[in-house]
């Protein structure tokens, strides 16, 4: 494969990774429309359509049910990061206050910046922690103008769990990395198996409530076609192939498009801390992309230098 060539799948998967946190974007809206739906139980329907999706898939691609045949390893990486980020992430917004809580998680971002240090061929340089850092000072004005970020020690185990749920994710995120050769379909047995774990957690943790009408269905069906479904997939494939740092700092998009949903759907009010916030944020994903960009626009030149 070509230098042209592995370029262009390196921007396309870095692409695709955008589109995944796009979808991401929408998990502040979907679960107040899908109702009272408890967190466990909303995992359970959403993941369980999130893997159907891949399992379907199967039908046209003869070989796909074969990417299940995975090392312990690679399971474990898979559920552990499925499961294990979102069963600490909803016992940190129970154990404490919703905002300090999402902060404390957005650290994920940062995180997956730093730790792509760690992996082979992989340079990080100042601007991707520049970026990545103008990114969550941009989070912490975002919740800022929520509310008060005081923190108090008897929230202390839901701070906790919160920040071991963004170590988590930035842990699998860069870990997967490391089994590149690992496809995409692999992803739907990793979100069956969260949506088993997830059923057995409601039963021993939650009241069974569940959705009420037709447009609380729709919302679940939403999140699992989406930020539950779809947006792991193509994460995955971007996390292994793209430009992980760039995702990392460009994640920090997801909170600020959030709250843009919100004010647009009436359940938040906008504010001045929401433009400075969202400038923060675009401009340390522009940093952090620089040598991105840059490639992007030099790339159609390429082909013809190399006749």
């Amino acid at each position: 494969m070509s230098l042209v060539s592995v370029g262009h799948m390196h921007l396309r998967a870095t692409l695709i990774g955008f589109s995944a946190i796009l979808m991401w974007s929408f998990l502040a809206v979907l679960p107040v429309a899908s109702g009272r739906t408890p967190p466990f139980r909303l995992a359970a329907l959403t993941f369980t359509i999130g893997g159907l999706i891949g399992a379907a898939s199967w039908i046209l691609r003869r070989h796909g049910a074969a990417a299940l045949r995975q090392p312990p390893e690679v399971w474990g990486l898979g559920i552990g990061g499925l499961f294990g980020y979102h069963a600490l992430y909803f016992s940190a917004l129970r154990l404490a206050p919703p905002a300090q809580a999402g902060l404390i998680n957005y650290l994920w971002p940062l995180l997956i910046v730093l730790m792509s240090a760690l992996l082979p061929n992989e340079r990080l340089k100042l601007h991707h922690v520049a970026g990545a850092l103008l990114g969550f000072a941009g989070a912490v004005m975002l919740f800022a103008g929520r509310e008060q970020l005081a923190l108090a020690a008897e929230f202390a185990p839901g701070y906790a769990a919160a920040l071991v749920a963004a170590f988590v994710w930035s842990t699998y995120s860069v870990l997967s990395r490391r089994f590149a050769g690992v496809s995409s379909d692999a992803i739907a047995g990793f979100c069956l198996a969260t949506a088993l774990l997830a059923t057995l957690s409601h039963v021993l943790f939650e009241t069974t409530v569940w959705p009420a009408d037709s447009g609380q269905w729709f919302a679940v069906a939403a999140l699992g076609l989406g930020p539950v479904g779809l947006a792991f997939y193509a994460w995955d494939f971007a996390v292994k192939h793209g430009d992980i740092r760039v995702l990392g700092a460009a994640s920090y998009a997801a909170p600020i498009l959030s709250t843009l949903w919100l004010v647009l759907m009436n359940y938040a009010a906008a504010s001045v801390s929401l433009g400075i916030a969202a400038a923060f944020i675009a401009s340390g994903g522009l940093i952090a992309a620089k040598d991105l960009v840059r490639r992007a626009a030099t790339s159609p030149a390429a082909p013809a230098q190399s006749r």
